[in-house]
């Protein structure tokens, strides 16, 4: 989940110059279904549950009652969730009630507008609730901002790494940590909207970036090496992808891959949709121009999703890493609102995760980055969920992948 100014020029940056020539317009890049001699493993169906697990508890917001939230989610097939844990809130002081500001009031992920968390009970009470419906935790942060800031105690990558080691301390206490999946120290690094801490370090695939990386999970892996880590990313996934930066520290892949990332971003740009937090003029033109544009060239749409699922297979496939995906595939931003229809929306998140499905290289796929209560217009559609969940928990990995922490964690 990616919306600012920020996320459009860092995305130019990813953008190759050879580009032309691997997006043609037409769907003719549909990925190879992984061969025969794979071995069935049990994958994970997981959704994105970010910082509204905790955020949205007001009546109607959708996760007032966590045992509703977490039957419908298992009856719709999903086993696991990536929340927001909080980190620099619990290092600061678990029993603190702390006053969180608004990141935007035009999404329907988090609180529209201030409100207060306290991490203590109910961080650990979340967890026992999904243990209770077998569900599964991978743990991530958005940095959310309190009225101190406290994300600022991160001046280095060894602190970034103590921060997290509060978490997870806190879970093995509670005799927890088997319903932990994997950690991602920090939601689409190093976005400086998701990154409040540390805003200088151009793009995930820099020197000092993979420093702050390696440095970070080391301090976690000295004390809990059975856990997988990584960091998230977003940007379009190119060719250039798969050579750049050192992503060696890695566990795992968590690319964020939309249609929208597309050719440098053409779907927003064509419809003026710019991220934005505080006013709907971006909501606007994408509720008025943005079903039209996808249905004058469904297929030149469909085939900037379909390359990028390609490409992050190959980079899978060349680094010998599993990918996994929570957020994802036709548009970033979309919620219940007059003039915009769940179906085209629905329809490239289906293609999405079925093409995810054929490589074999992804061990956990959401179906998009819509898959909670909030989102009525996706969320009552059980069957549509139903269906690709079963997709995804019976698909055949690669046997590369059989003894893969992620995996064995299930």
């Amino acid at each position: 989940m990616d919306t600012s100014k920020n996320r459009r020029d860092f995305i130019k940056k990813s953008t190759v110059a050879g580009l032309g020539s691997l997006l043609l317009g037409n769907t003719q890049h549909a990925t190879a279904s992984v061969p025969n001699s794979g071995i069935q493993k049990e994958t994970f169906a997981i959704t994105m549950w970010e910082f509204s697990w905790l955020e949205r508890r007001w009546p109607g917001a959708g996760y007032e009652d966590w045992d509703t939230a977490l039957a419908e989610l298992v009856e719709r097939g999903y086993n696991a969730i990536r929340i927001d844990a909080f980190p620099h809130l619990i290092y600061n002081d678990l029993q603190k009630e702390f006053l969180i500001n608004p990141h935007w009031d035009t999404q329907d992920w988090g609180s529209p507008a201030i409100t207060k968390v306290r991490l203590q009970p109910h961080f650990i009470d979340f967890i026992k609730k999904c243990k209770k419906f077998n569900v599964k935790l991978g743990l991530s942060s958005w940095w959310r901002e309190d009225k101190n800031k406290s994300f600022n105690v991160i001046t280095t990558p060894q602190k970034l790494g103590m921060v997290w080691l509060s978490v997870l301390d806190l879970v093995k206490d509670h005799d927890l940590m088997d319903q932990i999946l994997y950690v991602d120290l920090s939601n689409e690094w190093p976005l400086e909207v998701w990154t409040p801490y540390k805003t200088d370090l151009g793009w995930w695939d820099t020197q000092e970036s993979a420093r702050w990386m390696r440095e970070s999970i080391a301090v976690l892996k000295d004390k809990y090496p059975k856990l997988p880590y990584t960091f998230s990313f977003t940007g379009e996934v190119t060719k250039e992808t798969l050579t750049r930066g050192d992503i060696s520290m890695l566990d795992f892949l968590e690319p964020h891959i939309w249609m929208v990332n597309g050719n440098g971003g053409e779907f927003y740009k064509e419809v003026g949709y710019q991220y934005e937090r505080f006013t709907y003029e971006g909501y606007d033109n994408l509720a008025l121009k943005g079903e039209k544009l996808y249905r004058q060239k469904e297929n030149y749409w469909k085939d900037q999703l379909l390359s990028q699922i390609e490409y992050a297979a190959e980079w899978s496939k060349k680094v010998n890493k599993p990918l996994v995906t929570t957020e994802c595939w036709g548009v970033v931003d979309y919620k219940d609102w007059p003039l915009l229809d769940w179906d085209w929306v629905k329809e490239l998140c289906d293609l999405g995760t079925r093409e995810a499905v054929k490589t074999g290289r992804w061990v956990g796929i959401s179906t998009s980055n819509f898959c909670g209560p909030q989102f009525v217009g996706m969320w009552r559609d059980k069957s549509w969920h139903q269906d690709l969940t079963d997709l995804i928990r019976n698909q055949k990995t690669h046997s590369d992948f059989n003894t893969h922490k992620l995996i064995t964690r299930i």
